[in-house]
């Protein structure tokens, strides 16, 4: 039997998901949770064998709960599951350790094959996802301005644009404030930008972020 946990701030998508995985012989759900730092407890308490976790979360994002998982409770394999299919977020999840990633959109057969595969000491990136990775390194490949950011920057660059002070992102990553001050001057540096404000559109513009004025 593979035990699983899944982690997604959004009530109706973990409901969804409770649905289709009852209907998957061989795998069962034991716990859920809303954001990563729920993740991380839970993984320590339970120790499933696969989680699936959604990245853009409240309290700790799926990049830094992916990366302590997989550093420090790696028996445990994280699937990332969400509706990011273009870059910089697969090739940086990937990075952080996940094991597999697939989107949203994904069949219920391909979930299953995923986790079964992934429960088994292997891999599984969505056929979509594979896909756009490809052409993205094709010249002329639609990139993002974000890939050249570490999953480490990508990881602060979000609570920065967020609006938290390093102070705050420190508490969060377990760094220290001027860790994340020089972290802030690498990604302003990295994507040419002069302040977070700026940081911020371009992380809504490109899809990182939603834009809550909308």
């Amino acid at each position: 039997m593979i035990n699983i946990v899944i982690v997604d701030d959004h009530e109706l998508v973990r409901t969804g998901l409770k649905m289709i995985i009852a209907k998957m012989p061989g795998i069962n759900l034991v716990a859920e949770g809303e954001n990563g730092e729920q993740a991380i407890a839970l993984v320590r308490e339970l120790k499933p064998n696969v989680v699936l976790m959604d990245v853009n979360m409240p309290v700790l994002s799926g990049i830094e709960a992916t990366r302590r998982i997989s550093q420090h409770l790696s028996d445990t394999k994280v699937i990332i599951l969400t509706v990011h299919a273009e870059n910089p977020f697969p090739q940086q999840l990937l990075e952080a350790g996940a094991s597999g990633y697939l989107t949203k959109g994904c069949a219920a057969s391909e979930l299953e094959n995923a986790i079964k595969k992934v429960a088994t000491t292997g891999r599984y990136i969505g056929h979509d996802i594979a896909q756009q990775m490809a052409l993205s390194m094709l010249p002329g490949g639609d990139n993002s301005p974000f890939d050249v950011l570490t999953a480490r920057e990508m990881e602060v660059m979000m609570l920065l644009a967020q609006g938290k002070k390093p102070k705050e992102i420190g508490d969060i990553m377990i760094l220290s404030h001027k860790t994340i001050a020089t972290y802030k001057y690498r990604i302003l540096d990295k994507l040419n930008l002069k302040n977070i404000i700026e940081l911020a559109h371009m992380a809504i513009k490109h899809g990182i972020l939603e834009d809550n004025n909308k």
